[in-house]
């Protein structure tokens, strides 16, 4: 078993080897003089169970053509298996037809995969969960609930007081698993997008008067849901406060400004994709994924079950 590494997400590579116990391999990724990508496989590779750990975040042209040439470069060096590690995967939004003309990206990604080598692709939390299907390899869709719950349980969030909140239609599902492990109710936001990255909210299906409340997404871009979300339920929905759990912080564009301006009491989101130093605030917590990633692969190379690591556990 081998584990390497792109440069999208350092630190949750070397604490996945570290919950491993092994030292990544040595993999360079460094670039021409013109930007293209200039890997280099620093070891041997024949016949190992290699697992390559990359988010396609931020840059994500660049972090997805690191990680297409790290798998061709294992392939030709006849690794024996190679699974992506993608914590984040990115260019998941558009993975159906909405309009005419439109692309559907989260497929076009899968065949990329699947043409440079990959044997294997494991993940945290999709857009949607039928992007599985985009694949003719296996794909290990991981869960961040059990490390969202842990955190919960410290920290004493849950139960009849409190309510998730889905912010869509679309969302219900994950929502629901989440209220049934800390025995809270449900409620759900409707909203309408005018245009990409923005969306206004119209309705609320559930009562969170005087209720404690967490809005439950699977990732948070420019935070316009999140921002719009909270202000809905405090102001005319009467919910005492706001937080919210993202698995995904891309927080990109005007992102921290509304953050840091609104209402919302608290961002939970993991570390999926890394939260640089300038992006650092008091009202986001970042909890790690690591251990539910290094037991995942642990499983993977010895063939056992990965299923097993998500069966629902309710909180004290």
């Amino acid at each position: 078993m081998v584990v390497v590494s792109g440069n999208s997400n350092a630190g949750l590579a070397q604490k996945i080897a570290d919950y491993l116990g092994v030292k990544l391999g040595d993999v360079v990724v460094r670039r021409f003089s013109d930007g293209e990508s200039r890997i280099e496989i620093r070891e041997n590779m024949r016949g190992k169970d290699v697992f390559v750990i990359q988010s396609l975040c931020n840059p994500a042209n660049e972090n997805l053509m690191d990680l297409l040439i790290i798998i061709d470069a294992l392939k030709r060096a006849s690794a024996e298996g190679i699974t992506a590690v993608i914590p984040y995967y990115g260019y998941a939004r558009q993975d159906k037809k909405v309009g005419p003309r439109e692309p559907i990206t989260a497929k076009l990604v899968a065949d990329l995969l699947e043409t440079a080598g990959a044997t294997r692709v494991m993940t945290m939390d999709l857009h949607s969960s039928s992007i599985q299907g985009f694949f003719n390899i296996p794909v290990d869709h991981l869960s961040s609930l059990p490390t969202v719950i842990r955190h919960f349980k410290e920290n004493g969030i849950g139960g009849s007081g409190a309510v998730v909140v889905s912010p869509d239609v679309g969302g219900v599902e994950r929502a629901t698993r989440m209220k049934n492990r800390i025995d809270s109710p449900l409620a759900i936001l409707n909203k309408w997008r005018p245009e990409p990255n923005k969306s206004e909210v119209t309705e609320l299906i559930g009562d969170v008067a005087s209720k404690s409340c967490m809005l439950f997404d699977d990732i948070v871009d420019t935070a316009g849901t999140l921002v719009n979300g909270a202000e809905f339920l405090l102001a005319q929905k009467g919910a005492s406060d706001v937080s919210a759990y993202c698995t995904h912080g891309a927080l990109s564009g005007p992102a921290m400004e509304r953050l840091r301006n609104s209402k919302l009491k608290q961002l939970i989101i993991t570390d999926t994709i890394p939260l640089p130093q300038e992006k650092q605030d008091p009202k986001i917590t970042v909890v790690s994924v690591a251990d539910v990633f290094g037991e995942a692969m642990l499983r993977a190379h010895a063939r056992e079950s990965i299923s097993a690591l998500f069966v629902p556990k309710k909180i004290d």
